[in-house]
């Protein structure tokens, strides 16, 4: 049972513990989406939730706040002008977990931590995908190396009589 055990020490100091968790949540807000173990996502939910919602009231006590449990100020730039008015309507619940199975290694379950109003790039890829098409469809001639190693062609002379 787990009472009275107020969060998950992972197995790790507790400096080691501040510092993956601090690297987490900007990665979190940088990306907006993060593939890592259900336990970590767990932890990093909480202290990333709370995080939004003092973003929510763009002050200078609440950006100092966000700045010392963050490691880039693009980020907290990032998250009081763009993430936080966001999800200014939304009373709690900024992201979601998805599981994704085990990793083969030692049977950890993977998850996806990502924030609720994530969009999957799916026309990028879609544009990406085309171009390569096009690239792949025009295919040149392979390039005469000099002479350098293996053979090169010589030009065929017709003569007219």
């Amino acid at each position: 049972m787990k009472h009275r055990r107020g969060f998950n020490p992972l197995e790790r100091t507790s400096a080691h513990r501040k510092a993956l968790r601090r690297s987490m949540i900007t990665s979190l807000f940088n990306h907006e989406r993060i593939r890592t173990t259900k336990a970590k996502a767990l932890e990093i939910r909480r202290g990333a939730e709370k995080l939004i919602t003092r973003a929510k009231v763009d002050s200078v006590h609440n950006r100092r706040i966000a700045s010392s449990r963050l490691y880039s100020e693009g980020i907290v730039a990032k998250l009081f002008t763009d993430i936080a008015p966001r999800m200014k309507d939304r009373p709690g619940g900024y992201t979601r977990i998805i599981k994704l199975g085990q990793r083969a290694g030692d049977a950890a379950e993977l998850v996806i931590l990502e924030l609720v109003d994530y969009k999957l790039d799916t026309e990028g890829a879609d544009k990406k995908a085309k171009k390569a098409d096009k690239a792949g469809s025009g295919k040149k001639p392979p390039k005469n190396n000099g002479g350098k190693g293996g053979k090169t062609e010589k030009p065929k002379v017709v003569e007219k009589a």
